[in-house]
């Protein structure tokens, strides 16, 4: 998971100042983690200690509640309820925050490993359709499970785009170099929403599988502009179950992080992605 929170740091000072470049430093003093990685942590709690999903995406952010960036205006609304009312209903919402948090999910491994892949794609609609109960929403947090699943058992890039474009619908076919001059957030030829699951997680996925190593995904991400962070975020997690995550790069996120998200994270490396 800590593939996800390099993405979103990385990608944190570029969400509203895009650039269309893969030369820039990959960590800066300006640079934060955001709502993405605070979710996702909130998504590898749940899944360590059980309950309701919903609870801890409204208890992360009512205790972070101004994170760089800031969470989805429908999201806000939503964990205001949350508190005044006790409704946790979700709201059909498209939006990438689903595919962003759900990294950790694709790590998740059972005593029965033929069941492994079914029980991903149930525990991804599980934390996409607590919000995000659109069929785009939950499509886009099953298809960034699915492709770290495959990933981690050994499937090749190519392998994974095959089969992401054959159970999802995605488009794969756009060469990085396109999306870097035709995609923002309008979408792809400004046709589009790049702040939903269909306008983003194609493209982040693309990203992933079109890169040499785990850097270079990131970097790969962040060039093509957009939603910098959560496009970051998304990519980062499939990277680092393609290629793996440098000890350095590593090292360097967990520094921006409080003490309580680096044992969560440890945590969950220590049941999950090491294994």
């Amino acid at each position: 998971m800590i593939g996800s929170i390099i993405g979103d740091i990385v990608g944190s000072i570029y969400e509203f100042n895009n650039i269309k470049t893969k030369d820039f430093p990959l960590f800066s003093e300006s640079c934060e983690y955001t709502d993405d990685s605070i979710l996702t942590i909130a998504t590898a709690d749940w899944l360590l200690h059980g309950g309701e999903v919903a609870e801890y995406y409204s208890r992360y952010a009512a205790a972070n509640c101004h994170p760089m960036g800031g969470y989805g205006c429908g999201f806000q609304q939503w964990v205001a309820r949350t508190i005044a009312e006790g409704d946790f209903s979700p709201y059909n919402s498209c939006g990438n925050g689903s595919a962003m948090r759900v990294g950790p999910v694709g790590w998740l491994s059972s005593d029965a490993p033929q069941n492994d892949e079914t029980l991903i794609l149930s525990k991804a609609k599980e934390s996409a359709e607590s919000t995000h109960n659109h069929p785009e929403g939950i499509k886009g947090a099953q298809a960034t499970a699915l492709c770290i699943y495959l990933a981690r058992n050994g499937a090749t890039a190519a392998a994974i785009g095959k089969r992401i474009a054959k159970d999802f619908g995605y488009d794969l076919s756009t060469s990085i170099d396109d999306l870097r001059k035709r995609y923002s957030w309008d979408g792809l030829d400004g046709k589009g929403d790049g702040g939903t699951c269909q306008g983003s997680v194609p493209q982040a996925i693309i990203c992933a599988l079109n890169a040499t190593d785990f850097e270079d995904a990131i970097r790969n991400a962040i060039s093509i502009g957009g939603d910098s962070d959560t496009i970051g975020c998304i990519t980062g997690s499939i990277a680092e179950a393609l290629y793996g995550v440098p000890t350095d790069l590593r090292q360097k996120a967990m520094d921006y992080l409080p003490a309580e998200f680096k044992r969560i994270i440890e945590e969950f490396e220590n049941k999950y992605s090491h294994k």
